[in-house]
This record gives structure tokens, sequence and C-alpha cells, in this order.
């Protein structure tokens, strides 16, 4: 999430906040994409809200084959640039779509959705739906979502709820004896807030393999 009002419809919203910056993320992957997927056996995975790429990019270095999925053109053209940069351009393909509203045809390896919470309005159940619809029969479905806000952020910019961990799995309604649960945690990591006062971040962290 940001800390950035929501006035703008999805997509005008994200399109403006790449702009406003050259650079809106670290360009490292996500810390518990590479704890949960560096077991996995390459083949094919579908990055939704890939962003400016770094988990895509990482992917595709370890020999998958990657689509990353963002709302925004502009996250999608510098995507693009870091997997040409990182010798790995001809291994993701990238598509723009508003999630909750549009999605990738086919089925995949993995479905990687990180942190799909937006100040702007997003069909987050619809998605996630669909992100596991899209599971290949023995493949992996993981999802990281924040469980709150910074313990710094005494007081949050806009209304949000956060997911619970049971919550996501009664949302997703995932048919009985066909998933397995291997993941399902609550993750600390340390959080800083821009002036620099030192605290922490919840996350709260799926992966699910359909069987």
């Amino acid at each position: 999430m940001t800390d950035m009002p929501a006035p703008a419809p999805a997509a005008e919203f994200w399109e403006s906040r790449y702009r406003d910056s050259d650079r809106v993320w670290s360009g490292r992957p996500n810390g518990l994409l590479v704890r949960e997927a560096s077991d996995l056996t390459p083949g094919t995975a579908l990055d939704l809200g890939c962003g400016e790429g770094a988990d895509a990019v990482w992917l595709a270095s370890r020999g998958w084959r990657v689509t990353g999925v963002d709302i925004s053109g502009t996250a999608l053209d510098r995507a693009a640039g870091h997997a040409a940069e990182a010798g790995v351009g001809d291994r993701v393909a990238w598509e723009r779509h508003e999630l909750g509203r549009s999605f990738p045809e086919g089925s995949f390896d993995l479905v990687s959705a990180h942190y799909l919470q937006s100040p702007v309005a997003l069909d987050q159940r619809t998605v996630l739906r669909s992100a596991a619809h899209a599971v290949a029969d023995g493949g992996t479905l993981l999802v990281v979502m924040h469980a709150g806000w910074p313990s710094w952020q005494t007081e949050p910019p806009f209304d949000a709820v956060f997911p619970t961990l049971d919550g996501v799995l009664a949302e997703l309604a995932l048919p009985d004896g066909e998933w397995t649960v291997e993941t399902k945690e609550t993750v600390r990591r340390p959080s800083d807030s821009p002036a620099g006062v030192k605290g922490f971040r919840e996350d709260n962290v799926w992966r699910l393999r359909r069987v």
C-alpha cells in the first residue's frame, strides 16, 4: 500500500504514481518470494502486479518463463528494460491488465501475487480466485499481503481492511481435496519510517499447492 489519497480511478492513479518517480521500488525481489520459491522447480510463472519487474527478473534468472502483469504501462516499460539489462528479456512476457476486470489467459506452474493491496478500487477476492484458477495441476499459488500498518504509523492515511490468514483462505473458496496448504504464516520484518523511525511491519504469506 502507499500513503497517497485515492481520488482517481485505478489505472490513472498507478500510472501517475510511476510517472512521478524514476523508480518506485527497490529493484530487489521480494524476500518472501525468494524464501518460498527458491526450492520450486522452474516452469511457467505468472507475476501479478509485477511493478518494475524485480520479482519477474529474479524468477527468469532462475530458469522460469515468466508473464509479468501490471496496470501501469510505465511500470511495464521499466520492467522490460530491467529484464533486458539482466539478460533475461527473452524469458519474460509483459501484459497490461487491470486485475479484477481482465486477467491473463493460460495456466502456470507458479502464480505469485505480492501485495495486491491498493488505496484505489481493487476487487481483491475476484483477483485471488482468478489467480488460483490459473494454477496448473501440481503448481503453486503464492500470496503475500500486508497484515497491518507499520508499527510507526500512528495515523493511517486512509481506511484499510487487512486480510487475515484464515480470511483469505475462506475468500479463495478452494475445493476440498484439490489443494495442500504448505505455508500459512505471519512474518515480521524491519520497517523504518521515511523519517528514520525504527519499527516493523507484519506480512501474511500463503503458499498452496494444487495436487
